[in-house]
């Protein structure tokens, strides 16, 4: 998260009235509802492991075991079973 100076996002008395209540302290100021974005979104990894996770199930697809999925994408085969049995 991203700290802003308050005088250069917000006008001068809003300031001054947020000043009353809180100095020298930060303040949270959460999205507006469905304004938020999901885990990834922002940074593209969410899209990253998505495009992997499908590599994944199309390589299980074709005949790849379990055990060798597991070595090739670094990944323990608990969690490539979790990969390829869900949707």
């Amino acid at each position: 998260m991203k700290y802003i100076n308050a005088f250069s996002v917000l006008p001068d008395y809003l300031v001054e009235e947020l000043q009353k209540h809180v100095q020298s302290s930060y303040i949270y100021v959460p999205s507006k509802k469905g304004q938020r974005k999901n885990w990834g979104e922002l940074s593209g990894y969410r899209e990253k492991i998505e495009k992997r996770n499908d590599k994944i199930r199309q390589d299980f697809a074709s005949g790849i075991s379990i055990e060798m999925l597991a070595d090739t994408y670094f990944l323990s085969e608990h969690t490539i079973k979790k990969i390829v049995y869900s949707r």
